[in-house]
């Protein structure tokens, strides 16, 4: 008798199908924690922005976006506006690049003078109800 050495085909098909159902489960799991991790940046940036806001306002009695966060202030992968009068402001923060630009409708968050946080925009699945709050993961803040 002839001794066999190798993989049979059937092996080989059933170690190809078990690869694909774990990347099936992995893949999608991981396109999630990327988009979750590029979020980060707009959470931190516009809280901070918001205490900026917040130290010019003391020292000059009114808002100004220009001279509290420069003329053209940035957070990674995302677009910033800030729109303000002497007593209130609004700092929106859109995606721009990356995943947070997401397919359809991209990630938008704001924060006022308040320090209201609020989820203005995201992609379908990602928009925590209520909106409320900064989204950390598919639908929840």
């Amino acid at each position: 008798m002839k001794k066999s050495q190798g993989f049979t085909l059937i092996e080989l098909m059933i170690v190809v199908g078990i690869v694909g159902i774990l990347a099936a489960i992995a893949v999608p799991q991981y396109l999630d924690y990327i988009t979750r991790s590029q979020l980060v940046p707009a959470h931190t940036g516009l809280q901070g922005f918001r205490v900026r806001m917040e130290q010019y306002f003391q020292d000059n009695r009114k808002y100004d976006c220009d001279g509290a966060l420069g003329k053209s202030p940035s957070i990674e992968r995302f677009d910033v506006k800030c729109e303000k009068t002497d007593n209130t402001f609004l700092i929106t923060a859109t995606g721009s690049d990356g995943r947070v630009k997401g397919p359809g409708t991209p990630f938008s968050m704001t924060i006022d003078h308040t320090g209201a946080r609020t989820t203005t925009g995201a992609p379908s699945g990602w928009m925590p109800s209520p909106a409320n709050c900064f989204v950390a993961r598919k639908g929840s803040c």
